[in-house]
């Protein structure tokens, strides 16, 4: 009996410790000789810099990097401690995330870094009718200040009409492959052919993230192990700062059915709950891959609590089926909530993709459908 349960005990040891191992086998001849590495990806939430994810030096112009093994498959990528300084492809590009399946996958995974994306410098792809609003927007609920930018328009100038307006978050990933850390939305782009073939338009404020502060500020909730708290300063800063400002010096529709905010991830589920805390003000909303697991049993409260208000907002879920396994369930459970507690279920939209994963190339390809679908009326 006692040998039984010593090997029952060395198998739950090992199951424990067992470790899945990452290295860096070779680097772009103009990488720093300083530099560190970290891996970013969907298990540590996209964090560039998180220091129990930065590889080892091993002296041998190698780097390692163990994980605790994971049964569930997951996406990731170098960066060297900034989403300014992200791996690229061969040419310097955006490269696509990186994937681990954790039944196929060999141990150790062997990893050749083939460029960095800001010393490749990535091409300006900013449309003309973008420009930055501005530098250092006050936020004073949050005491500091951020870069915004806006697209107006084509006929913005030459027309004296109002438009609705869309307020996104992670603004430097919307418009400009230069400025984004994994390639951009083409929002710019995307509305600007929409308006060539059949003239909608609207506004789009692209706010700029945080960085280091981002979980923080797009969660209201505290994860205990990521952080977070400090949503309800950022929504209020988005309802009673940003939109007053932008209500009062653009032609602007400034009620609620012309009005939306759309958000990928934790810009997501920020944009989510901001939608929910102000019906009056946000009576659209694109959710793209939302980080629903950030504090589910919160998010499941507040929306029992507060989801007689959403009866006249409109609501588009997108996810792709490559993302983590609770991305799917997690939203067809927020969907059932809110049909269950009087949300009109013609008011609610979902897509799940059949290949798409957690990254702006996927939630470009269907930014344009979820934006006519949630203004389909507003023409």
């Amino acid at each position: 009996m006692k040998y039984y349960f010593l090997l029952f005990a060395l198998l739950i040891n090992a199951l424990i410790s067992a470790q899945i191992a990452f290295k860096i086998t070779s680097l772009p001849e103009n990488t720093p000789k300083d530099a560190k590495f970290f891996m970013a990806s969907s298990s540590n939430n996209w964090n560039p810099s998180d220091p129990n994810f930065q590889f080892i030096n091993n002296g041998d112009e190698t780097f390692s990097l163990e994980i605790p093994e994971n049964t569930e498959n997951f996406e990731y990528k170098i960066t060297e401690g900034s989403w300014d300084f992200a791996e690229g492809d061969l040419y310097g590009n955006t490269l696509s995330n990186r994937k681990y399946n954790a039944l196929t996958e060999k141990n150790p995974v062997n990893i050749q870094i083939l460029s960095w994306q800001k010393l490749a410098e990535k091409k300006n792809t900013l449309s003309s009718n973008v420009t930055v609003l501005s530098e250092n927007f006050s936020i004073p609920q949050l005491k500091t200040t951020r870069k915004i930018w806006i697209y107006l328009p084509p006929n913005y100038a030459t027309s004296k009409k109002k438009y609705p307006v869309v307020y996104m978050e992670d603004g430097q990933n919307l418009f400009n492959d230069a400025t984004s850390f994994s390639g951009e939305w083409k929002v710019d782009e995307t509305l600007n052919a929409l308006f060539s073939q059949h003239k909608t338009d609207a506004i789009v404020i692209g706010i700029e993230n945080g960085g280091a502060e981002r979980l923080n500020e797009y969660s209201p909730w505290i994860n205990k192990k990521y952080g977070g708290g400090k949503g309800d300063l950022y929504v209020d800063f988005l309802a009673n700062t940003l939109k007053p400002f932008v209500d009062k010096n653009y032609r602007t529709l400034a009620q609620p059915k012309y009005t939306g905010l759309i958000g990928s991830s934790m810009g997501g589920l920020i944009s989510f709950y901001a939608g929910v805390k102000y019906p009056n003000k946000f009576g659209k909303l694109g959710i793209f891959s939302p980080s629903f697991w950030f504090a589910p049993e919160d998010l499941t409260f507040y929306i029992r609590k507060n989801a007689k208000k959403l009866k006249n907002s409109k609501i588009y879920f997108y996810a792709g089926l490559k993302e983590s396994e609770d991305m799917v369930p997690d939203i067809q459970k927020t969907e059932a909530e809110l049909i269950k507690l009087g949300v009109p279920k013609k008011n609610i939209r979902d897509k799940f993709s059949e290949y798409g994963t957690h990254s702006e190339s996927y939630w470009s390809q269907e930014f344009g459908q979820a934006f006519e679908w949630l203004f389909e009326n507003n023409k």
